[in-house]
């Protein structure tokens, strides 16, 4: 008996260990208590003025005047604050509008969305990343099949990561979110 318990805690003290050692070598936080965010002038020093403007004042990038809205390459898309995964190339489309437009975020989870008044008497909902807490752009329910959602996003607010460049970044794990989705 007392074999198998030394076994079955040699076993789980290894797991814990291999689970905080690929969560440390991770490049991006895997959580909210994971994520030391920047202070607002090492914000200002790390993006561009248009990335700050993004995502911390929840402006919004000039339209066809950015730098993912017509990109077709095959990858992941990530929070230019702190890394975390978003959205991946497989639910991108040419929503028309100048900004790269998404039928879903690569997990629900990642996204967090809010009522916001715009204008004078209409609200839209704000998608903000979940971890580093940017502004990322607007959700509108006039997307195509399956989800019928366009996930309208600042440029400004990601970084690509193509799919040749994910293993070696750290992103390997996302991988299969390139393929055909999990409808």
């Amino acid at each position: 008996m007392t074999r198998f318990i030394q076994c079955s805690l040699f076993i789980l003290c290894s797991f814990s260990l291999l689970i905080s050692t690929a969560s440390a070598n991770s490049p991006y936080p895997r959580s909210a208590a994971e994520f030391n965010k920047p202070s607002d002038s090492e914000l200002r020093e790390i993006l561009t003025p248009m990335q700050y403007r993004v995502t911390q004042n929840a402006s919004t990038e000039p339209a066809f005047d950015n730098t993912y809205h017509d990109n077709q390459r095959v990858g992941i898309y990530v929070d230019i604050v702190s890394g975390e995964p978003l959205f991946s190339s497989r639910d991108q489309f040419d929503s028309g509008t100048g900004w790269p437009s998404f039928t879903r975020p690569i997990k629900r989870e990642v996204v967090s969305e809010r009522e916001e008044r715009h204008w004078l008497f209409s609200t839209r909902t704000e998608v903000r990343s979940r971890i580093a807490d940017s502004h990322l752009g607007h959700v509108f329910a006039d997307g195509p099949p399956p989800t019928g959602l366009r996930y309208c996003m600042n440029s400004a607010a990601l970084r690509f990561i193509a799919k040749e460049d994910m293993q070696e970044q750290g992103y390997g794990d996302y991988l299969n979110y390139l393929g055909k989705p999990d409808d």
